[in-house]
């Protein structure tokens, strides 16, 4: 009997991941599952379980790196028509993992709900951008959500509500794989001036990020009480390049896939850029992006 009799429709063998990151590198997971609906998920993760397969959970890949030999488990993507939903209630908005965290906002906008326009220009889905805090200067999604539900790898789903449900800067005390949705809280504002604020923010990224590139975002965390972008400038680091991967010469914390580019040259450039700036400034850089390896 095969490990997902039943499931067969929503599972492929062998499945390259380049395709779903915006690096467009990496290997093939050896099973790619996307389930349509809560229940398929609860199967999935009881099948992996019962079969010691890992599990890895893939949002939109905008700040993944997956390794050149791809990755040894079971990919599940939550992009079905359940998990994409997102529901109005007034000033709450319950929305599903899966969702585009770029159209949320400008759906926010339009009908006049502040409080996530600071996440204007942040691509990637709703349950990866909760994951990993997503935000910027401008401030974070953890500021406006009120409660995750979540599912373990037990497959046992629960909610996790504020103040037991803690943000901090790319951090969110979320242990288990997987967020089916998030309930956030917005402010009722003007549909202009949330548009202008959204203008004003795209017109900041679009003159200082390289947004035209194959890349995943900032590459490190900032430090305490500096940016990674202008600790790795001061090494001399813009434009340094290793096989087909380069250090932006327009924003020092985003590292860009050019030509003939492997995951291995993203690695390797990295860990340069770590060991120049530990010399120089005895800082160690934290990676922001994840590495499935």
């Amino acid at each position: 009997m095969s490990i997902f009799s039943g499931l067969e429709e929503i599972v492929e063998r062998d499945h390259p991941l380049a395709p779903h990151t915006w690096y467009r590198l990496g290997g093939p997971a050896d099973y790619f599952i996307r389930p349509r609906t809560v229940e398929e998920l609860r199967q999935v993760i009881e099948r992996c379980g019962e079969n010691h397969i890992r599990l890895y959970v893939l949002g939109f890949g905008s700040n993944l790196l997956v390794d050149d030999d791809g990755v040894r488990g079971a990919v599940v993507k939550l992009e079905g028509e359940q998990f994409g939903r997102v529901e109005f209630e007034g000033e709450q908005i319950t929305a599903w993992a899966g969702a585009e965290l770029s159209k949320l906002v400008l759906d926010c906008v339009e009908k006049g709900l502040s409080g996530i326009e600071t996440l204007t220009g942040i691509p990637g889905s709703v349950g990866g951008a909760v994951r990993m805090n997503a935000g910027g200067q401008f401030g974070d999604i953890g500021a406006v959500v009120e409660s995750v539900t979540l599912m373990d790898n037990q497959s046992t789903q629960f909610v996790k509500s504020k103040p037991e449900l803690i943000f901090d800067y790319r951090y969110v005390n979320i242990r288990v794989p997987f967020i089916l949705n998030a309930r956030l809280h917005l402010t009722p504002g003007d549909p202009e001036k949330i548009m202008r604020a959204v203008k004003e923010s795209w017109i900041s990224k679009k003159n200082s990020q390289p947004l035209n590139t194959r890349n995943c975002g900032c590459v490190f965390k900032n430090p305490s009480g500096a940016a990674a972008g202008a600790l790795i400038d001061r090494a001399g680091l813009k434009g340094m390049q290793i096989g087909g991967a380069m250090v932006s010469d327009k924003h020092a914390n985003f590292i860009v896939a050019r030509d003939g580019c492997t995951s291995r040259d993203v690695i390797r450039l990295m860990e340069v850029v770590q060991e120049r700036v530990r010399e120089q400034f005895d800082v160690e850089l934290e990676p922001e992006l994840e590495i499935w390896k």
